[in-house]
């Protein structure tokens, strides 16, 4: 008498890994576009929370106006931090890097002394891998988007 073997044969274990891979083709693009998603709702709050602190900034410093930089509203990385014009203990030394969740920030005031208006902008770093849409901010605090180019002040308010 033959003794009978157990275990999977090679066609059995052929399907398993088709079947595993076309879930996993149907479920990738999906994953993509959830994190695109997450990261377009990162960047939106970011640029308020930048909005927020550039208020808080100008009416704590009014000499200066609006910060020169986003580094001046950072704590410069460190827990004790001691608030100064030049880091006001507003924001984490990451969003005051310019680069989270896969958005480039960008912020610029008028040059004026003292600086009485500014522009922010989340760009993402590659449009359509890591967000879709740009997003614009100014001193009314509206937040702006773009879908296809860098936002501006004419752009659609969120």
């Amino acid at each position: 008498m033959r003794k009978r073997q157990t275990g999977f044969s090679l066609i059995e274990l052929l399907i398993v890994v088709a079947i595993i891979l076309i879930i996993a083709a149907i479920a990738i693009p999906s994953y993509l576009s959830s994190r695109m998603t997450a990261n377009e709702a990162s960047a939106v709050a970011n640029v308020r929370t930048l909005s927020t602190a550039e208020t808080a900034y100008a009416a704590s410093y009014a000499a200066i106006g609006y910060s020169n930089a986003l580094a001046d509203l950072s704590d410069g990385g460190s827990s004790n931090c001691v608030a100064s014009s030049t880091q006001a203990c507003l924001i984490d030394s990451l969003l005051a890097g310019g680069v989270k969740s896969g958005y480039i920030i960008t912020y610029a005031n008028d040059g004026n002394t003292p600086a009485v208006a500014y522009t922010l902008n989340a760009d993402p770093l590659a449009r359509g891998e890591t967000g879709r849409r740009s997003f614009f901010s100014n001193q009314p605090g509206e937040i702006r988007y773009n879908a296809t180019a860098v936002a501006t002040v004419t752009d659609p308010v969120i």
